[in-house]
């Protein structure tokens, strides 16, 4: 999901078209007006060859241009695209003397219905939550900015991808739940909760990593990746580094609903005992926590649900399934992301009930410069 919303954004935000020069490629919309298929040859599930296709270019300043496109087919389902009069089509088009000289398909044009789904997203989320939908869309826009800019090309160019994963999420956490949360002591102890727990996440993935061999090449498109070039990227770092991003939406979750639950409890009966606060942000922690797991089981069989489908189709064994890579390395996400979210919990409910059981105002003093720290009481039994 957030690599949907990832894509949405950065599409978003690369529209338009560079000036138009001589020998320099463009990228434009044209609705196909005609398709020639006398090349393209028909297996039972896909299509070999290329199908030529004719297109009357929609805007931009070649705006009303016929142009003939070539739709390279490799019989992959996955990545192939036929098309039919009456559809929009992406093309890659290389100018010369001011007119089109050669295009090639790219895609269909689908970001005029992603635009509109996320409008609906954005219409519903500012209905309901008002101002807290605002603070959130303005989260999610800084959080697509910080992935896109800062983490995505920090891993291209090798640096470690542990630590760049590291710096960002500290970064995006504070930045979401600061942002949503205002600057309060819930917001803290949610914030210090979510890093705690996702440092645990960390720690889990370097131990069990090379127990279950995971090489990170089981990910997306990671062999095309490397074979694009790429070869000085370490692909396990970056898959332990992708485990942890997977659990780390969850873990603000928990850690904002555990500490949310424990300010209210502290405000409805102020001179609550550290210990029975302690106690509440636990049990809060169990209830959310019991459910949040199983999300994340559901949320990561999804993504491959084609496959279970295929080993069930196929009737075959258990042995063979827990032991195949692609399994192994799904395994690995969902236990390590859930032990990280288990941990969430305790960890944000022993943070808040110090925070809360300080000083009224003694969080707030170091932010007004007077440099002291709330002091916690001792637990009583």
């Amino acid at each position: 999901m957030v690599l949907l919303l990832m894509a949405m954004g950065a599409a978003w935000f690369s529209r338009g078209e560079a000036p138009a020069q001589d020998d320099q490629a463009l990228e434009l919309c044209g609705v196909v007006t005609a398709v020639d298929n006398a090349e393209v040859i028909r297996s039972s599930v896909g299509h070999l060859g290329s199908q030529q296709v004719t297109l009357l270019v929609t805007g931009g300043s070649h705006k009303g241009e016929v142009v003939e496109a070539d739709n390279s087919l490799i019989g992959s389902l996955e990545i192939d695209e036929m098309y039919s009069p009456g559809d929009t089509a992406v093309i890659a088009a290389r100018v010369a003397q001011g007119h089109i000289s050669y295009a090639k398909t790219i895609s269909q044009y689908r970001q005029g219905g992603e635009a509109r789904l996320f409008g609906l997203f954005v219409l519903l989320l500012l209905l309901y939550a008002g101002t807290v939908g605002f603070k959130a869309l303005l989260s999610f826009i800084a959080s697509v900015a910080i992935l896109w800019k800062y983490l995505l090309p920090g891993l291209l160019a090798g640096q470690n991808p542990l630590i760049l994963t590291g710096v960002t999420l500290t970064l995006l956490t504070a930045v979401i739940i600061f942002l949503v949360g205002g600057w309060s002591r819930k917001a803290v102890a949610a914030t210090f909760g979510t890093l705690a727990g996702l440092a645990v996440t960390l720690l889990l993935t370097l131990l069990f990593g090379d127990l279950l061999q995971v090489n990170g090449m089981t990910a997306p498109f990671a062999p095309t990746l490397v074979l694009s070039g790429h070869y000085n990227l370490d692909m396990r770092e970056i898959f332990y580094a992708a485990v942890v991003i997977g659990a780390s939406g969850a873990a603000m979750d928990i850690a904002m609903d555990v500490a949310a639950a424990m300010y209210e409890v502290k405000q409805a009966k102020p001179d609550i005992s550290l210990t029975a606060l302690l106690r509440s942000g636990f049990n809060v922690g169990r209830a959310v926590v019991g459910t949040m797991t199983t999300t994340l089981l559901l949320a990561y069989s999804g993504g491959y649900l084609t496959m279970l489908m295929l080993f069930v189709s196929k009737d075959t064994s258990l042995v063979r399934i827990l032991n195949f890579k692609m399994v192994a390395a799904e395994i690995f996400r969902t236990l390590v992301g859930s032990i990280g979210l288990v941990m969430v919990a305790p960890l944000t409910a022993m943070i808040a009930a110090w925070l809360y059981q300080g000083e009224l105002q003694g969080i707030f003093q170091v932010w007004r410069g007077k440099l002291r720290f709330p002091t916690p009481h001792k637990i009583n039994d």
